[in-house]
């Protein structure tokens, strides 16, 4: 440690120029350092959801989602791939597009083709719900609960409760 001091005593000139280098440099790399723990990851998804009680997940699958999933691979520009799950009553359709789509103009497609399919879906049924993300804003944690004594609607308040006073 004494030695730098002794160098820096004999060289004065030296550390003068090698502090305003660190002054130049230190804010300008600092700039461009990347400070997001968690990257914009550009892939963006358009769910579709797809509603109607009662009906089974096999039925929903046949008459709902084939049928939706035919409707807009030849209505909707740009997708990359399609993901369709089937639940009872439930239906949902992940539209991937490619990187570089305007997510607007995809929406809009969608939408529009979805409007014109509920015409032939099952009487009565709605038009389903459209959500846009990407997949930076999935989810990155999920919770389990569990209590001993305790029924599934309890623990779902008692859940809801405790995040509520957060």
């Amino acid at each position: 440690m004494i030695g730098i001091v002794r160098i820096a005593l004999r060289r004065p000139y030296t550390f003068v120029v090698l502090a305003l280098v660190i002054m130049i440099i230190g804010p300008l790399s600092a700039m461009r350092m990347p400070v997001d723990i968690f990257p914009d990851i550009r892939i963006p998804v358009i769910a579709v959801i797809w509603t109607y009680t009662g009906l089974p997940p096999d039925q929903m699958a046949g008459r709902v989602l084939t049928q939706s999933q035919r409707g807009m691979t030849t209505t909707v520009n740009d997708i990359e791939h399609i993901e369709a799950t089937a639940y009872n009553g439930l239906g949902i359709i992940k539209l991937f597009f490619q990187p570089n789509v305007d997510i607007r103009t995809a929406n809009a497609q969608v939408t529009a083709a979805v409007q014109s399919q509920v015409r032939q879906m099952p009487p009565n049924m709605t038009p389903p719900g459209i959500l846009n993300y990407n997949a930076s804003t999935v989810p990155i944690v999920q919770l389990a609960l569990s209590g001993s004594g305790m029924s599934e609607q309890q623990l779902a308040d008692l859940a809801s409760t405790w995040c509520a006073r957060r």
